[in-house]
C-alpha cells in the first residue's frame, strides 16, 4: 500500500509540474477586442506633433510611453495558469488535487484538502475539488 500511495503522489506531483505549461502552450490566445488602424493622415500628424515639441517633453511622452509598453506586458504574461473552465473541469474530475492546484496556482491548503479527501474516499475529493474550481 505504500508503494501505491508513493507511486500515486509522485505521478500527481510530476503531473502538476508538468501540466500547466502543456496546457497554457496549447490553449488558444484570448479574443482580443478589434481595434482600427489609423490612417496615413492621422499617423502624419501625430508624427509632425511629436517633431514639434521640445526636447524635455519628446523624453517625457518616450518615457510615458515605455511605461505604457512595461504594464501591457506585464498584463501579457501575467496569467499563465489555465485560463479555460471547461478543461479545468475535466482535469479536475479525473484527478481532483491538480484541478485545484491549476486554479489556485500553488501548492495550499485547499490543495492538501483535496489530495487527502481524494485518497480517503474519491467522491468527497470530487466534490471539493469541484466546488473550490467553480467557486461555488
Amino acid at each position: 500500500m505504500k508503494k501505491v500511495f508513493t507511486r500515486l503522489l509522485f505521478l500527481m506531483l510530476c503531473f502538476s509540474v508538468m501540466l500547466p505549461q502543456t496546457f497554457a502552450a496549447s490553449l488558444p490566445a484570448p479574443a482580443r477586442p478589434a481595434t482600427s488602424t489609423p490612417d496615413e493622415a492621422t499617423v502624419q500628424s501625430a508624427l509632425t506633433e511629436f517633431r514639434n515639441l521640445s526636447a524635455k517633453e519628446r523624453k517625457e511622452r518616450l518615457k510615458d510611453a515605455k511605461k505604457v509598453v512595461k504594464q501591457m506586458k506585464a498584463q501579457k504574461g501575467a496569467d499563465p495558469i489555465v485560463d479555460n473552465q471547461l478543461l479545468l473541469v475535466i482535469i479536475t474530475i479525473l484527478l481532483p488535487p491538480l484541478g485545484v492546484y491549476l486554479h489556485e496556482g500553488e501548492i495550499n491548503t485547499r490543495f492538501w484538502i483535496s489530495l487527502l479527501l481524494t485518497l480517503l474516499f474519491y467522491i468527497p475529493g470530487l466534490i471539493y475539488s469541484l466546488i473550490v474550481v467553480l467557486g461555488a
